[in-house]
């Protein structure tokens, strides 16, 4: 997820447009760049690094002058972080600048196509694909060029482009990604997020997908793909500078749990190419595979939950074993471990200390390490024999949402992955597995509708003092995750208990008023767990079931119900943590908490 501005009016264009870079600096932040028409080219300065190194460089902006230009933070997909991999990409003429948030599911496909005809690149990202097409395509009618260009592009995308014989004009046009477009007198802007412009307008456009703009200083025409003007009214902001960074929600947190469908979307479809699972750079082949004694998966808190449910789901689908460590108890405990061994490191941040020491010593002791992170370049990811990216964009919130989702995600990808491999699967499961994924995003998006139905629920229970969680199975390890978004937030005592373990102990702190979580959407477990249910109940709890639509039965033993949609087993766990998340950040708000920065916590630990 990164950051588009752009500017054109009769002010220098550079100081606006780092300024709106600056607000829009929380969508990403390892490079920065800018593209402006001086008056006889467009000249294009970029950098690595936080935005304020591109700043120095241009002295804040007067080392560029000119009255038109689009400007772009990067947080990197495709390329490292780079001078060269930071936008804007430009086409090889220098006819055209592109800024881009989003994923070009083909761009190799579009890259094989282009090189064979004459084309050259500099940069590694998805992104110069989109100016050399713009380029090729050209004939002297850009917005020709900009309809047959997004007739070629696959995935999600939302463009600001500058061409050098119309310097009077900006190009814009989103998919699935984005971008509005800010009325001005005698001046215009385009910006993926309304902080980036709310100090010089509070009248914009929304562009829907498919739109193209077409914005000059005193004008903004707005066109479908069949050139047909789309006529909009403005939408007026009345936010402050505060609530608008958050896109008009009141904490990131609830801004992230809101963007998982597209996050979840972002990590599935590039890894999806003609029916088959593509795992960018990783090169485990069956031999490799089949070698493996076992897979040891190393995390700390919800990456560590994350690592939970895998061990179910590997297990299930390859019949590999796997262990699941503490990262910060790995090293302490001798580990049996050596080159017939996969370890998974799963890390938000890529620099969590525990994790990446236990990453260093399974090396050491031969292993091959697999590392799942959400920030390209990080320690994590370049101690790593493989790596896969997440995706998820910057997380703003301390507690996780879309972090773990989409490292559940990718779990599932590489679980699929390995039994394909090792032929545990038929064609038709692999298939089936590969449709259930992708319908993952719309059965969330389904969930997020009925989010009231949670906020009545922690109206009524965010007073309690003690919360308890069980499940079996895959509901266990969301019972451990749930638990540790309430309590995170809501400073309320909570636990997760394996529902089985009950009898062991545990139902001794069950009393009259006591608030069970109770998770039940495994089928074949789900008689079991409707045991321990009435064995809470028959204690005094008030018990919250959340099970899948096909149990209504919940309903006559639990106080309240709530329904997931019908998935496979091995991936309800995406669809269930919804819920509780929601729960979460419902008590947490109605208690008035700092939701998004919870006392004693931070969002990477990098200490030990």
């Amino acid at each position: 997820m990164c950051g588009i501005v752009g500017y054109i009016g009769n002010d220098q264009a550079t100081p606006i447009l780092l300024n709106g870079l600056e607000k829009l600096e929380y969508r990403g932040y390892d490079s920065a760049g800018v593209a402006v028409y001086d008056g006889k080219h467009i000249q294009v300065e970029k950098s690595e690094g936080r935005l304020k190194v591109l700043a120095d460089l241009l002295d804040n902006g007067k080392k560029l002058p000119g009255t038109i230009g689009i400007g772009h933070t990067r947080w990197a997909t495709h390329g490292k972080p780079s001078d060269i991999n930071s936008h804007p990409q430009v086409s090889n003429l220098g006819k055209f600048a592109v800024v881009h948030n989003g994923i070009i599911e083909n761009y190799l496909a579009l890259k094989e196509f282009l090189l064979k005809n004459g084309k050259t690149f500099v940069s590694e990202t998805d992104t110069e694909v989109v100016a050399q097409l713009l380029e090729y395509y050209y004939q002297g009618d850009v917005l020709d060029a900009v309809i047959k260009v997004i007739g070629k592009v696959e995935g999600s995308y939302a463009f600001g482009i500058l061409c050098e014989d119309v310097p009077d004009q900006i190009f814009a046009v989103r998919k699935k990604s984005p971008l509005i477009i800010g009325l001005g007198k005698n001046e215009n802007f385009i910006a993926s997020d309304i902080p980036a412009i709310l100090n010089k307008t509070r009248e914009i456009y929304r562009l829907e997908n498919n739109e193209i703009a077409v914005i000059k200083n005193d004008q903004v025409t707005i066109y479908d793909l069949d050139k047909e003007v789309v006529k909009k009214t403005p939408c007026h902001i009345d936010w402050d500078i505060s609530a608008a960074e958050k896109g008009g929600y009141e904490h990131f947190m609830f801004k992230e749990i809101m963007e998982q469908p597209k996050a979840i979307c972002d990590t599935i479809h590039p890894r999806i190419q003609n029916g088959r699972i593509v795992l960018d750079d990783v090169t485990l082949t069956k031999e490799e595979i089949e070698q493996f004694k076992k897979i040891v998966i190393v995390a700390c808190g919800s990456a560590y939950h994350v690592g939970v449910v895998a061990k179910y789901v590997i297990e299930k689908m390859t019949r590999i074993p796997v262990d699941i460590d503490v990262a910060s108890e790995f090293r302490y405990r001798n580990p049996i471990i050596d080159d017939k061994v996969l370890v998974i490191v799963i890390s938000q941040s890529g620099e969590t200390a525990d994790t990446l020491a236990a990453l260093q010593e399974a090396k050491r002791l031969g292993a091959r390490v697999l590392s799942i992170v959400n920030v390209v370049g990080s320690a994590i990811a370049n101690e790593s024999d493989d790596v896969l990216y997440t995706w998820a964009g910057p997380e703003i919130s301390v507690a996780t949402t879309k972090a773990y989702s989409t490292q559940l995600t990718v779990i599932y990808l590489i679980a699929i992955y390995m039994a394909d491999l090792l032929g545990k699967l038929s064609q038709e499961e692999y298939q089936m597995y590969l449709k259930d994924l992708n319908r993952l995003p719309e059965q969330i998006e389904e969930i997020l509708k009925h989010k009231e139905q949670l906020q009545y629920l922690a109206s009524k229970y965010f007073n309690a003092k003690d919360i308890f969680f069980i499940g079996r199975n895959i509901d266990y390890a969301m019972s451990l995750e749930g638990s540790l978004k309430l309590k995170e937030i809501s400073y309320i005592h909570s636990e997760a208990y394996a529902a089985g373990e009950l009898k062991h102990g545990t139902i001794s702190l069950i009393e009259d008023g006591t608030l069970v979580v109770a998770l039940a959407t495994q089928d074949i477990l789900f008689e079991k767990m409707m045991s321990n249910v009435e064995e809470v109940v028959a204690r005094g709890a008030v018990v919250l079931g959340l099970t899948t639509e096909d149990h209504k039965e919940m309903e006559q033993s639990a106080t309240h119900t709530f329904y997931i949609p019908r998935t496979n087993d091995l991936m309800l766990a995406s669809l269930a943590v919804i819920p509780l998340q929601l729960f979460a950040y419902y008590v947490a708000s109605m208690k008035g908490c700092d939701i998004d920065k919870p006392r004693n916590l931070a969002k990477s630990v990098t200490v030990e």
